[in-house]
């Protein structure tokens, strides 16, 4: 298995380093709605203070490298739309907490940042490094349209070329005798913490379905090789195996008591891996395949 082409680590470097907006750049992107008027209202909200806004999802924010956020407000009579902008390190960051608050529920649209849903009170998605929420105090397919308009219009000014972060584009749709699939929206970026250990961090998970089983991909961005056997090296410290099976580009288990047996792979800067909260053997259920379809795709 090869280490990944330079042409993806430029890209994956481009998406992580758009410039910053500040809040005075991101209301002058408010786009005009008919009917509605942009107030001279403004909050800026800090890594200090935002919990004066948010109070107990402050921690999960700031986590995810949140920097700044910005409030404003349109109004029509009684009615009002707030927009919140929340400014993160880098676009995968603003990716990753949109995708910890995607909701099964909601209603997914096109063409709007990254990705987008929401419903007639509310629409949620990413641009940038910005991730935003916004929200209206009534309910009406006129306000809902006046929410995608706001939508569409602040994340092209933000970013027009936005997606999922690049590392994406290599997990396999998945294929098998049970008709596994990859999960829609199901993507997701872990910054610490991931299936319980401080010491997976960087991790992007894609969901896949086997029968009624669900399985998890994932490959951790250890920035570096030298980073990527310490961490292998920590897991194995954890799980009391030996570190002497630790070789670049071959397969291993690792036998984690909380989250059963985990097939990874350590290739270069990343370690790849999949894994179900059953712990059980995935070949059973026609998704035991999903690993290599990952490390093929590297290659």
């Amino acid at each position: 298995m090869k280490n990944k082409p330079v042409s993806f680590v430029f890209c994956l470097c481009f998406v992580s380093l758009i410039s910053a907006q500040t809040p005075q750049e991101l209301k002058s992107y408010l786009p005009p709605v008919q009917g509605w008027t942009i107030t001279d209202d403004i909050e800026v909200f800090n890594r200090e203070n935002l919990f004066q806004r948010i109070n107990g999802a402050a921690p999960l924010y700031l986590e995810n490298n949140f920097q700044e956020m910005t409030s404003m407000v349109y109004t029509k009579g009684e009615d009002y739309i707030t927009i919140q902008a929340y400014r993160h390190a880098t676009s995968i960051d603003a990716f990753g907490m949109y995708a910890s608050e995607r909701s099964s529920e909601m209603t997914f649209y096109d063409n709007i940042g990254g990705e987008a849903q929401g419903d007639n009170t509310g629409l949620f998605c990413f641009a940038g490094c910005v991730y935003l929420k916004i929200q209206a105090n009534n309910e009406s397919e006129e306000i809902a349209e006046a929410l995608r308009t706001i939508a569409k219009g602040l994340t092209l000014k933000i970013d027009p070329d936005a997606s999922y972060p690049g590392l994406f584009r290599y997990f396999p749709l998945g294929s098998g005798e049970y008709g596994d699939y990859k999960i829609p929206h199901s993507e997701a970026y872990i910054t610490s913490n991931y299936i319980g250990h401080e010491f997976l961090k960087g991790v992007y998970t894609c969901n896949y379905r086997g029968g009624d089983i669900v399985a998890q991909l994932f490959a951790i961005d250890a920035q570096t090789g030298e980073n990527a056997r310490e961490i292998v090296t920590k897991y194995f410290e954890f799980t009391k195996q030996q570190t002497e099976e630790i070789q670049e580009g071959k397969s291993f288990i690792v036998e984690d008591k909380y989250n059963g047996d985990i097939p990874c792979v350590w290739n270069g800067r990343y370690i790849l891996g999949v894994f179900n909260e059953k712990g059980i053997d995935l070949n059973e259920y026609g998704i035991g395949t999903l690993l290599e379809q990952l490390i093929k795709s590297m290659e």
